[in-house]
């Protein structure tokens, strides 16, 4: 019985860690396991930048001056050719570790964008 209460007591606090840390940024769960759960885990981890990556860039498009907004669009497009290629290269290398690679790849260029266009708003 007590050990039961000591596992449920760790999963709570762990719950509630990983929740707390998803509200500062990325969680800070780290993607273990299998070659097949890291690969899920990364892409879980790139969704959610990319919604953070697709609300700054929003919010640089409104705070942009007129002159700005086309380039921006046209900085963002191929930034996202740049990323998709990039990331493609780890891609096709050897073996399952390439999947993990390209996972990693996707994940730290979308946070990095975000992170980047998230400091150039005014409401950030």
């Amino acid at each position: 019985m007590l050990r039961i209460a000591g596992i449920s007591a760790a999963a709570l606090i762990g719950a509630a860690a990983f929740a707390w840390a998803g509200d500062e940024g990325e969680p800070e769960k780290n993607c273990d396991g299998s070659t097949y759960e890291i690969v899920e885990c990364l892409k879980a981890k790139t969704a959610e930048w990319d919604k953070r990556l697709n609300a700054a860039y929003k919010q640089a498009l409104e705070d942009a001056q007129p002159k700005q907004r086309e380039q921006l669009r046209a900085a963002q497009r191929l930034w996202v050719q740049y990323r998709d290629a990039s990331c493609l290269y780890y891609d096709l290398g050897e073996g399952t570790i390439a999947r993990i690679e390209a996972g990693y790849c996707m994940k730290d260029l979308t946070q990095a964008r975000a992170q980047e266009l998230e400091s150039k708003t005014e409401r950030h």
